[in-house]
């Protein structure tokens, strides 16, 4: 029979299914490994063929360390909240939860015809109320926790509360919110509860607070940065604007140093290391503190060029910075308040990048100096962030560059500082070259001592200290969305409680309408009952709420990081009702050995959940404090999109090949309609889409040619290209070895259906090697030394490029092997059957058909990998160029083994040398083993 890749694959994903091949256990005898793929958002448009590279890369690696004898555990979900569903609940009506099953199956549909080895019995979702449980448990301990600085961990609160009641909070070194009040043990009993619940939460690691954030009017949500793009949501294009609203944070920040000096013990890729500590951006530097002329208010400002302080000649403030509006003089005050309204538009990214514009105004209001007492204008600029440092900046233009432009832009003194430097064209930034001058105490000094003296001077007058800080802010963690985890939170005279751990999970309630009530409120105050019933530990209507044992609950619901921070946990024991995960699995798995997916969570998922796993391992819930000890980043694979050119203004298209004088545009059309040539089909395009069905085609020569251009795949591009089709027409085996053939997992590389055939082929001819005539057939026979010699080489290289995750050159090495046996007629069944297992791992199904075609029952799964034997690769002979004055002329083949005085014994009775020697003497006869022989004559 001939290679039938559909009933082969077709077959053994239903003997997998059927008998649970790849299901695992928490007491096995074997030593455990754990592989784990970031696990996907299900969207509508299931997945295209950029989608599964991580996750072969993944499988390959699950399916070796099989056959290695480890207990592999290598399970799959969903991360199935987010805003896509909710956005299409909001069009269509639908509940998210059936879309989000719909596109659920679509997915297990395309994940399963692949061949993956996960093990579906240990299946997550996000969304699910079993798994959400424990999202909610664990905000609850958040809630219950706070940052003991001088212990370095997080605590529980109740603890916080004995430290109160001994000694008040005089002694108490905490990461808590600025401006709380110091108070002694007799003041904590003298407190109201209200005022005790109120302090408790300026220290919670979960807590209230208002501040600026990224609003969405469309989506009707707060977005976190990394769902920003250019202004913009990521998920429609909509306007995002800065808001001040009430929400619930977290205080990673408490956690900054821990989180840089954690990556010094994690096998992570060096390139996204960087970009966490750029994120967390660890800075060294002072605190100052200036004074404002008729007001009893400071400005506080961190910088980390306190010895250029005598070079400040004015102060500028982020827009948001709340003591704006109250230090702005009248004359200013509504020049301030339209650039605050106009600076609102901007996203916190934007105003970082752009590093062209000059914009501010002056408030009319000045800072004193701490040691000169000058006064200095007041300024506000969307330069500076409310968010980072103090939101505040002292202006150097003579060492800043931004501080230089703005100063000259609105005509600012600019005071030079730096002995025997030019400033008149830019600042000078450097922090060494230079002595200082115009600066009172520090004149002559360099960088480095005016840097502590100014620092000892500060801390003398009270007017400043030394101090780290860091760009990493505490993160909100509340979305005014509905299809997301709601808080296990309601509100008692306006401070939050949590609802009992018993009586969870709070369930998602069933609301109207998915979009924000008409006063404003997040999409769950649609809900008639959400309200909480403390006598009777339930959800009731909101009709009920008497604020005496019937309170309102919280409305907004959990970021999409919540679930995604803790689940590579919950796989270790998904089915546990009693706890997140049992101690005997915890134990057993703890952590994720090799973690699989994408540098674009660098910032986002991978930093939250190194926070999240830290804090439950501050409290004990977890054996390690990292979850994953190696990290493989893969690249993307790229689509190839095709263009038309439309002649503006018209409905007329032309090939590539154009060579009229007219203004045209790029239209992108789908691939589809594209063949291998690059050759457009009209007809297929015109049925496509309305604008095409009557317009006009100019050819050249007869055809009709697109414009090729390599692209992020993505549907709005229409460069997508299914693996559906590729497993249609060559096969899930080809598609997993072609998209380890295209390159090193790590870097993207474009998608070409036209290469995929040469994988297809090399298919077919390792199925040739057992098969003739269409029937099964190898030889019993003692394999042949040259076979053995090209098996054990491939065993060798494979095992390498495996544990490298260099999997095409293992792709390129397997089609060498295949076409030297090919080459030998070799069909014997030992050298078939250890190949058939060495390659089990990229392509399954068709050597688990092999494997059977052997006589075996049991799958090839669990098999054990081949060993790898040198003595069958060393080399019985060489052939050894002869060369004549350095001059090969003709070649000898001599034993591998032989010495110097061998190699030059059997050349000097050679018949050949007369002819070359034509009549010379030999002087000299240089013989290096295994390279060359030389005759010098």
């Amino acid at each position: 029979m001939s290679y039938n890749f559909k009933q082969i694959e077709n077959k053994w994903q239903k003997y997998w299914s059927d008998n649970n091949t790849f299901k695992v256990n928490n007491n096995s005898d074997l030593p455990k490994f754990y592989v784990l793929d970031m696990f996907p958002y299900p969207s509508g448009a299931g997945l295209h063929i950029g989608h599964p590279l991580g996750y072969i890369a993944s499988d390959i690696f699950s399916r070796y360390k099989r056959l290695k004898g480890f207990n592999v555990l290598h399970p799959q979900g969903y991360d199935s909240f987010g805003l896509p569903a909710e956005q299409y609940a909001i069009q269509t009506g639908r509940h998210p939860k059936e879309t989000t099953d719909e596109n659920i199956l679509r997915y297990r549909e395309q994940l399963d015809r692949l061949g993956f080895s996960f093990d579906w019995s240990r299946e997550i979702r996000t969304s699910s109320k079993d798994y959400y449980k424990w999202t909610q448990w664990m905000f609850i301990k958040l809630f219950e926790s706070w940052y003991d600085n001088e212990k370095n961990k997080a605590r529980p609160i109740n603890e916080l509360v004995s430290i109160f009641k001994m000694e008040g909070n005089k002694n108490i070194d905490a990461r808590c919110d600025d401006g709380l009040e110091s108070f002694s043990s007799s003041d904590w009993s003298s407190f109201s509860e209200l005022e005790k619940n109120k302090i408790l939460l300026g220290y919670r690691l979960a807590f209230l607070s208002e501040i600026d954030v990224n609003w969405c009017p469309k989506l009707g949500t707060v977005l976190a940065n990394d769902e920003i793009i250019d202004g913009l949501s990521e998920r429609g294009g909509y306007e995002v604007v800065r808001k001040k609203m009430t929400q619930w944070s977290i205080r990673i920040s408490a956690y900054s140093q821990r989180l840089l000096d954690g990556l010094n013990d994690i096998d992570w890729p060096d390139p996204l290391k960087e970009m966490q500590k750029n994120w967390i951006g660890r800075s060294d530097g002072a605190m100052v503190s200036f004074d404002i002329d008729n007001f009893d208010d400071k400005i506080e400002v961190f910088t980390t060029r306190v010895d250029t302080i005598f070079g400040v000649t004015f102060m500028t403030l982020a827009p948001e910075n709340p003591i704006v509006k109250k230090i702005t003089s009248k004359e200013n005050l509504k020049s301030v308040l339209d650039y605050i309204k106009k600076t609102a538009k901007r996203t916190e990214r934007e105003r970082m990048s752009d590093l062209k514009s000059i914009s501010g105004v002056f408030t009319g209001a000045y800072a004193i100096h701490p040691f000169s007492n000058e006064k200095l204008p007041i300024w506000i600029s969307d330069y500076v962030l409310a968010g980072y440092g103090t939101g505040a900046v002292m202006a150097v233009p003579c060492g800043d560059e931004r501080d230089y432009n703005f100063a000259k832009f609105f005509d600012i003194q600019i005071k030079n500082i730096f002995l025997d430097v030019d400033i008149s064209q830019e600042a000078y930034t450097n922090k060494d070259g230079f002595v200082l001058t115009n600066s009172d105490f520090l004149n002559g000094l360099n960088f480095k001592d005016a840097l502590k003296l100014a620092i000892k001077k500060l801390n003398d007058l009270n007017k400043g200290r030394h101090k780290i800080n860091y760009k990493l802010r505490d993160a909100v963690f509340s979305r005014q969305r509905y299809w997301g985890e709601p808080f296990p939170v309601y509100y008692k005279d306006g401070v939050p409680v949590m609802i009992e751990e018993d009586y969870l999970p709070v369930a998602l309630p069933n609301v109207n309408k998915y979009l924000p009530t008409e006063d404003g409120k997040p999409p769950l105050g649609n809900s008639q009952e959400w309200a909480w019933d403390i006598v009777n530990k339930k959800i009731v209507k909101n009709s009920l709420i008497d604020n005496k044992t019937v309170f309102r609950m919280e409305l907004n619901t959990m970021p999409g990081w919540a679930g995604s921070s803790w689940y590579f946990n919950r796989y270790m024991d998904p089915k546990n009702d009693n706890n997140f995960v049992s101690s005997d699995a915890l134990n057993y798995w703890r952590e994720v050995d090799v973690y699989v997916g994408g540098s674009e969570h660098a910032t986002g998922h991978l930093l939250y959940s190194r926070f999240w796993q830290y804090f439950l391992y501050d409290l004990g819930l977890v054996p390690v404090k990292d979850f994953a000890k190696k990290l493989i980043n893969q690249g993307m694979i790229l689509g190839n999109s095709a263009f038309i050119f439309r002649e503006v203004g018209t409905d007329n298209y032309y090939s590539k090949t154009i060579e009229k004088d007219v203004k045209f545009q790029l239209v992108h059309v789908d691939v589809k309609f594209v063949n291998t040539t690059d050759e457009l089909d009209i007809e297929g395009l015109r049925n496509w889409q309305p604008q095409f069905k009557n317009a006009t085609f100019e050819k050249k020569d007869g055809k009709f040619l697109v414009k090729r251009e390599v692209e992020k795949m993505s549907k709005s591009k229409y460069n997508v290209i299914s693996p559906d089709q590729i497993c249609n027409d060559y096969g899930a085996d080809t598609l997993r070895l072609y998209e380890m053939f295209l390159g090193p997992i790590e870097q993207s590389k474009p998608w070409n259906t036209a290469g995929i055939s040469g994988t297809f082929s090399f298919l077919k001819k390792f199925w040739n090697l057992s098969h003739k005539s269409g029937e099964f057939s190898v030889s019993y026979d003692k394999p042949c030394k040259e076979s053995l010699k090209i098996l054990h080489k491939t065993i060798k290289k494979i095992e390498e490029d495996i544990n490298d995750f260099s999997f095409n050159t293992s792709v390129s090495a397997f089609m060498i092997c295949v076409n030297e046996l090919t080459s030998l007629k070799c069909n014997n069944a030992e050298i078939i059957k250890t190949l058939t297992i060495l390659l089990s791992s990229f392509a399954p199904h068709i050597c688990e058909e092999i494997w059977s075609k052997l006589g075996n029952k049991e799958s090839i799964t669990f098999q054990s990998f081949p060993d790898f034997n040198p003595d069958l690769i060393k080399e019985i002979s060489i052939e050894y160029p002869v060369s004549f004055n350095g001059k090969m002329k003709f070649k000898i083949n001599l034993d591998a083994a032989a010495s110097v005085d061998e190699i030059i014994s059997k050349i000097s009775c050679d018949e050949r040398l007369g002819k070359f020697l034509n009549g010379r003497e030999i002087k000299k006869i240089i013989a290096v083993p295994g390279k060359i022989i030389n005759i010098v004559c």
